[in-house]
């Protein structure tokens, strides 16, 4: 059972959703992320999102892009992502570690050798979202083998044939997002999100997250009520931006995530 099945299975048996936030690796710099990583996974958040940087993130909005920016420019790589959450695990980091990024950059790295390299980093799954499960098959088999879940995105426009072909190919849980759009978009029909739920789980066993949109405690508590998980960026990653290189980056971070995990059922 993999780090992410084990997360979600504790959670159901207590009765609780997950907490999923992404921070971009990066942003600023490595010797801050890794900071906030600890700092994340002691306020509470049950799995972590980790944004790796790329030059044309196009699911990404304003906020993430700006981010990205951020952290290219402090030279962040894969290779030292996957470095750093490899050090982080030998000083007991626990939390399971999804990596988001283009598939350029995996393709670039190799897509037969990353996901056992990811895997023996400390790695749990990875999200692409400009990879298509039908041009999926062979990364998907090389993770398959090596235990990297491969996360697939669902949307208000995926039809049933396109959930179906979705979730065949997908490990760990569906992410489901919750418009048609970029992150850090408003979210506006929070009615339309709780029939998709479920409708995808008329087709899957997998944990369904909700992600894009996500803000405040509010929606969180709402979204949580009919998902297994909820996933927060561009609220967080606005947090980072604004107080980075100051004292209390740690303390609010920290306190954002205590407050989101507190408002989810």
């Amino acid at each position: 059972m993999s780090r992410i099945e084990t997360t979600f299975e504790k959670l159901k048996d207590l009765k609780k959703k997950a907490l999923i936030p992404y921070i971009m690796a990066g942003d600023p710099d490595l010797e801050t992320t890794e900071s906030l990583i600890m700092e994340i996974e002691r306020s509470g958040a049950d799995i972590l999102e980790l944004g790796v940087p790329f030059s044309d993130p196009i699911a990404d909005g304003p906020t993430i892009q700006m981010a990205s920016e951020r952290a290219l420019k402090s030279g962040t790589t894969l290779r030292k992502v996957m470095a750093l959450v490899k050090m982080l695990r030998k000083e007991g980091l626990s939390i399971p570690i999804i990596i988001m990024t283009y598939y350029n950059i995996i393709f670039q790295y190799g897509i037969d050798k990353f996901p056992a390299e990811a895997v023996s980093s400390g790695i749990d799954g990875v999200i692409i979202p400009d990879l298509p499960p039908e041009e999926a098959s062979e990364f998907v088999g090389y993770s398959k083998t090596s235990g990297l879940d491969t996360i697939f995105l669902l949307a208000p426009t995926s039809n049933e044939d396109r959930v179906k072909k979705v979730v065949s190919s997908a490990g760990g849980f569906v992410y489901y997002v919750s418009m048609t759009g970029i992150t850090g978009a408003k979210l506006k029909n929070l009615s339309e999100v709780k029939s998709k739920i479920q409708e995808i789980r008329q087709h899957t066993g997998l944990p369904v997250a909700v992600g894009f949109g996500i803000s405040n405690e509010a929606e969180a508590k709402k979204i949580s009520g009919w998902a297994d998980g909820v996933i927060v960026g561009s609220a967080l990653v606005k947090i980072i931006a604004a107080h980075k290189g100051k004292r209390p980056l740690l303390s609010n971070v920290g306190n954002f995530i205590k407050s989101m995990k507190g408002a989810i059922c």
